[in-house]
């Protein structure tokens, strides 16, 4: 009976180092994400199960991106990525929040729509949900999956819904819905985020995919002197944003569904947070008042439920 107790114990113990050393690995290849890049876009359409359908041309970009880190603890790293055109002008990018073990996720439907869905306790078991935002801190999509170390590699994969990608919804209004297939893995030069997408038609009648997609954003390490104004810039504008987010944290958190409106006065949501941004920082704002006004200008462009 005693040799038993001490094998399961035994048993025991290392199960918990065994876990606390994969969640440890974890953590590092998400924190491996940040640093100072060259970003690379390119996107091809490649197959299409409708014959008369025209593939629009292939989309190639590039820029410089710094990936900081503006929260971390245990379970949760949260990056916000910041964009950086020559040597004087920076903008506030998209953010990806890792959540260990989150067990729900902001799911996107259609008509720039969420709704909070709970997952099985055996879906989250191990699993990191990556958030993605906006430039406003406005959802985007949220996915959940299992990041893999294994012969050297280190990669996460996953399924989800989002809303037409940036490159697209001004130019296109054929389908509704990308369903994303996202892979994102480090290389020797930083890391990949690769994608298998289908553009999808939602309507009430279900799912029609009008097209497949292909496409790889890499993220090259490069020069960080590059991004001397970016830090500066970025320093002086942080402390407006930790508070935009509380904002939104205390809106994700009273409403399991959001749709966010468009233009309000002919203006987007993402230009009057900016302009606050710019207030807060000439006027001196308490995190109080940035949280305040900033409720209710994003107030002004949801429908809560």
């Amino acid at each position: 009976m005693k040799k038993s107790l001490i094998c399961l114990l035994l048993f025991f113990s290392i199960s918990v180092a065994s876990a606390q050393s994969k969640l440890e690995q974890d953590r590092n290849a998400i924190r491996a994400l940040v640093g100072y890049y060259k970003v690379t876009f390119n996107y091809a359409e490649t197959f299409s199960p409708d014959t008369a359908y025209k593939f629009h041309p292939r989309y190639h970009s590039w820029g410089y991106e710094w990936a900081t880190i503006v929260e971390d603890s245990p379970k949760k790293i949260s990056i916000q990525h910041l964009l950086v055109v020559g040597d004087s002008t920076v903008i506030k990018h998209w953010r990806e929040d890792w959540v260990y073990e989150q067990p729900y996720l902001l799911q996107y439907d259609k008509d720039n729509t969420w709704k909070k869905v709970t997952l099985k306790p055996d879906d989250v078991k191990g699993r990191w949900v990556q958030k993605v935002y906006q430039v406003d801190d406005s959802p985007r999509y949220e996915s959940i999956g299992t990041w893999v170390h294994v012969d050297g590699r280190h990669e996460w994969q996953s399924k989800t819904d989002s809303p037409l990608p940036r490159r697209e919804f001004t130019k296109r209004n054929d389908y509704n819905v990308l369903n994303r297939g996202n892979r994102i893995y480090l290389t020797p030069q930083g890391w990949m985020f690769e994608q298998d997408n289908n553009k999808v038609v939602r309507s009430a009648d279900g799912d029609k995919v009008i097209a497949q997609e292909k496409g790889y954003e890499e993220f090259t390490k490069v020069d960080e002197a590059k991004f001397a104004y970016a830090k500066k810039w970025w320093a002086s504008q942080q402390a407006y944003w930790a508070d935009v987010r509380k904002a939104w944290d205390a809106i994700y958190e009273k409403n399991p569904a959001i749709k966010l409106a468009g233009k309000k006065d002919g203006k987007l949501l993402y230009e009057l947070l900016f302009d606050l941004a710019e207030k807060s920082e000439k006027e001196k704002w308490s995190p109080d008042k940035n949280k305040a006004e900033t409720i209710k200008v994003i107030s002004n462009y949801i429908n809560a439920s």
